[in-house]
């Protein structure tokens, strides 16, 4: 059976901006969901000290939940090498720091859309990194998990692989059984995609899930498909929502995981409004497990 996860996406900023939570304070308000697990970001201020990796996987194991995945963000699109091998040197640490945690899975991207990349040239520059931290992974139980991302929140351009046959071509062109999908049905909306069409393609690769919701807060997905493109910055038309509330059906994508034997961590990504409705999201989908896992 699928187990839960949560990441604290309502406090980002103060985790890796402003400062003003402290890893602990995250780990001791996240102790009391029904979970198993944290999904962990490289980029908390606290991670720069790598002695805080086991004291906050120590802090983690301590209220009964396990540090299961890693979300980082290489930019491995952009034309220069000696800076593609920066990039490829940032997600060796990363997986280092997951490894520390007790982490198996370690989030990959390809990188930001750069307008005069051609699809192929961007496929290709994405798979080769990709390819370069593999046997690095490999070697220490890590799987690289690629995620249909619209934009890291710190980046100029939306990611490169953001558009469904982009996405499956990378998917497609990166063979290695360390590697394999982080499905987020949320950032199909952001592409003006099908997340369930988009599921179908890569079900027999996902191997982990983020959990979100997404609502209209005006105007139609039609109205959204029109204005997407190179917006910097999230479309403003879409909000995160409680789980079970918005536009992600649910169960037309655990009865697709589940057909494809699908048995891993879903990392929820909610609470922008609060610890209680991070609470009510953790419900419905335990509900939701029970009902398509059994």
């Amino acid at each position: 059976m699928p187990k839960l996860a949560a990441f604290p996406k309502a406090f980002m900023v103060a985790l890796c901006k402003e400062g003003t939570m402290t890893v602990s304070e995250w780990i001791k308000l996240a102790a009391d969901l029904d979970i198993q697990g944290l999904e962990w970001y490289a980029g908390f201020l606290e991670m720069a000290d790598e002695k805080n990796w086991s004291r906050f996987r120590q802090e983690v194991e301590d209220t009964g939940k396990v540090i299961p995945m890693m979300c980082c963000s290489p930019d491995f699109t952009h034309p220069d090498a000696a800076f593609r091998e920066k990039e490829i040197a940032k997600q060796k640490r990363w997986i280092d720091m997951t490894h520390t945690l007790g982490g198996s899975y370690c989030r990959v991207l390809s990188g930001q859309r750069r307008p005069e990349l051609t699809m192929d040239e961007g496929v290709k520059l994405a798979a080769d990194s990709i390819y370069a931290c593999l046997p690095y992974a490999q070697e220490r139980g890590i799987t690289l998990i690629i995620e249909n991302h619209y934009k890291d929140d710190f980046w100029d351009y939306p990611e490169f692989a953001q558009k469904m046959d982009v996405f499956c071509k990378l998917v497609d062109a990166v063979n290695h059984p360390n590697f394999g999908v982080n499905y987020d049905p949320s950032n199909t909306y952001l592409a003006g995609e099908d997340p369930i069409e988009l599921l179908k393609r890569v079900s027999h690769r996902v191997v982990t899930m983020h959990a979100s919701d997404r609502y209209l807060a005006e105007g139609t997905i039609e109205d959204l498909r029109k204005e997407e493109g190179g917006a910097q910055g999230y479309a403003k038309r879409l909000r995160h929502g409680e789980i079970g509330k918005g536009l992600n059906d649910y169960d037309a994508i655990f009865t697709e995981l589940k057909s494809k034997g699908f048995n891993g961590w879903i990392s929820i990504e909610d609470g922008v409004d609060g610890m209680e409705q991070l609470a009510r999201s953790v419900e419905f989908l335990k509900k939701k497990i029970a009902q398509h896992w059994g």
